[in-house]
């Protein structure tokens, strides 16, 4: 039973929540006896000193789950803060602030003056970040919420093929790439509005985007994590930091026996097996084959960078003016008059048309200029992932791959190898 009780207070939240959010769905009570409802009922903005309280609360889960993960070697321990962790960063703070969400804070910030990112959106940003470089992607294993709530609902995992992992791996960068060219543009924060499981923690979102969390949720049962594993563009960052990490979980507390016994457990496919019985390629066939692959990195780039400036008048379609200027001008040329909000209140807003078109092409120039960043970052990254691929090495022991690897825990039931006291 002790087994399955961070489960039941994950279905217990859930329906709390339900019930509570069901409760304020009813319309409110007309009185005839002249009684008038407190003019505030919507909740005040949170003060700053409860802002800076979220990051002591981050920096604490954060030294926790390292501590479980790294020294404990708890696999309970981690299920645990990843209960706490949806409880309070999921449920009560209704995933915001939110470290996934912030890359669209620092990139506004980074390219228009005119933003101030708050402090605690930095901090929730940066501090993560530094966790994985001291520690790996521990803010994966207990802390995130939006991981918090797949890792408990992972029951029946399987493997998928190697080829679809790799395929379905660069959905992120392609997201990632995309959410900083739209926010830096100052288009949309497409992280926020298409968080599948915000909606959930908040019961506010649309119907479809909660059907989306809640059918995330059905497939995390059988394939782990499908949200961090092929959209987190968060998980993009945090990727490449835990590769360099000072001290990074292992497999076994000890030296590894090669037993085996773990091979087949991670359901991420991030345990690099032990290869001294394999034999390795040619050094000079592939030497000669890394200095293709590098040789092809600019052109990935190049060719990345021409694709996404031939797509910038699509892509800042995204943009609220933009739409409403394409919107004026199909009016125009149907003569059927638009009843859509976005054209109502441009019209009684008195800004004339020779205006609205001339922001529209100032933004679609300003995506001409920011696109090809984002296609250069796509190139180089296909062509590392491909280097990476190609590159073999000697290794006596079963070791997790430090970028795949989300600090979870599962594996270390499987080492018949005890931590020594």
């Amino acid at each position: 039973m002790k087994k399955y009780t961070p489960y039941i207070i994950l279905i217990l939240l859930l329906v709390w929540h339900t019930v509570l959010f069901a409760q304020d769905r009813f319309p409110r009570p007309e009185f005839e006896s002249g009684y008038v409802y407190n003019t505030n009922q919507m909740p005040t903005q949170r003060a700053p000193g409860w802002e800076y309280f979220d990051v002591a609360v981050l920096i604490a889960a954060l030294a926790i789950t390292s501590w479980l993960a790294l020294k404990k070697r708890s696999r309970q321990g981690l299920i645990w803060m990843s209960v706490f962790s949806l409880a309070y960063f999921g449920f009560y703070r209704q995933g915001c602030i939110c470290a996934v969400g912030s890359v669209q804070n620092v990139s506004l910030a980074l390219f228009n003056q005119g933003y101030s990112i708050p402090l605690s959106a930095l901090l929730f940003f940066l501090i993560p970040l530094l966790f994985a470089l001291a520690y790996g992607r521990v803010f994966c294993a207990g802390v995130c919420p939006l991981g918090a709530i797949q890792e408990l609902t992972g029951f029946r995992p399987v493997k998928l093929p190697k080829s679809v992992e790799i395929i379905l791996s660069a959905v992120p960068f392609i997201y990632l790439a995309l959410a900083v060219l739209f926010s830096s543009t100052n288009s949309q924060f497409i992280i926020c509005r298409y968080d599948p499981f915000v909606g959930i923690f908040r019961l506010d979102a649309s119907y479809t985007m909660i059907i989306f969390g809640v059918l995330l949720l059905l497939a995390g049962i059988f394939v782990n994590r499908p949200y961090c594993r092929y959209l987190c563009p968060y998980g993009v960052l945090l990727n490449v930091f835990s590769r360099f990490a000072g001290k990074h979980l292992t497999i076994t507390p000890a030296e590894c026996t090669n037993c085996r016994l773990c091979e087949e457990v991670c359901p991420y496919n991030a345990i690099i097996p032990s290869n001294l019985d394999q034999k390795i390629e040619e050094p000079e066939k592939s030497r000669s084959r890394f200095i293709i692959y590098l040789i092809l990195v600019p052109f990935f780039a190049v060719g990345g960078a021409y694709l996404l400036y031939n797509l910038a008048p699509a892509l800042a379609s995204v943009n609220t003016n933009v739409q409403l200027a394409k919107e004026i001008r199909l009016e125009k040329q149907t003569g059927i008059e638009s009843i859509s909000k976005a054209v109502i209140a441009f019209k009684e807003s008195g800004k004339t048309e020779t205006e609205l078109f001339t922001q529209e092409e100032m933004i679609i120039d300003r995506f001409k200029k920011a696109s090809p960043w984002a296609g250069l970052f796509l190139g180089i990254s296909l062509g590392v992932g491909i280097i990476a691929l190609t590159l073999q090495s000697r290794r006596s022991e079963y070791k997790p791959n430090q970028g795949k690897c989300y600090s979870c825990g599962r594996c270390f039931k499987y080492c018949p190898i005890k931590a020594r006291n």
